[in-house]
C-alpha cells in the first residue's frame, strides 16, 4: 500500500501550501493519519496528526501555522502551512496508522507515502 503526497514546491517566505495525502488501496477515514517532516542528514519529526475521531494534534512548531484537515468524501488529508520560514525547508510524508489516536512515533505506523519536498527559500 502506497500513500501519494502532492503539493510541495519552492516558495518564499511567508508563503502559504497545502499538502494532499491521499491513496487508492484505503480508506483513509478509518486511519489515524501523521504529517512527518525530514531534513537531509536529521531525525524525521511528527507535524501533526488527525485520528479517526478527527482530534488533530500539532508537534513541536507547526503550532499556530500548520492545519491537519480531511475531506473524506475525496479520501484526502491536507496539511495547510501558513507563515512558511525557511525552516520549515524538508521532505513532507504522511503516514497511516491502524490506531485509534494520534502518535508521532514513526514505529507505529503502517503505511508510508514517499513524500513531498517543500523548499522556502528568497
Amino acid at each position: 500500500v502506497q500513500l501519494v503526497e502532492s503539493g510541495g514546491g519552492l516558495v518564499q517566505p511567508g508563503d502559504s501550501l497545502r499538502l494532499s495525502c491521499t491513496t487508492s488501496e484505503l480508506n483513509l477515514e478509518t486511519y489515524s493519519v501523521t504529517w512527518f517532516r525530514q531534513v537531509p542528514g536529521k531525525e524525521r519529526e511528527g507535524v501533526s496528526c488527525i485520528n479517526k475521531k478527527d482530534q488533530v494534534t500539532y508537534y513541536a512548531r507547526s503550532k499556530g501555522r500548520f492545519t491537519v484537515s480531511r475531506d473524506n468524501a475525496e479520501n484526502i488529508v491536507y496539511l495547510r502551512m501558513n507563515d512558511l520560514k525557511p525552516e520549515d525547508t524538508a521532505v513532507y510524508s504522511c503516514a497511516a496508522d491502524r490506531a485509534e489516536y494520534c502518535s508521532n512515533n514513526e514505529r507505529h505506523m503502517d503505511y508510508w507515502g514517499k513524500g513531498t519536498l517543500v523548499n522556502v527559500s528568497s
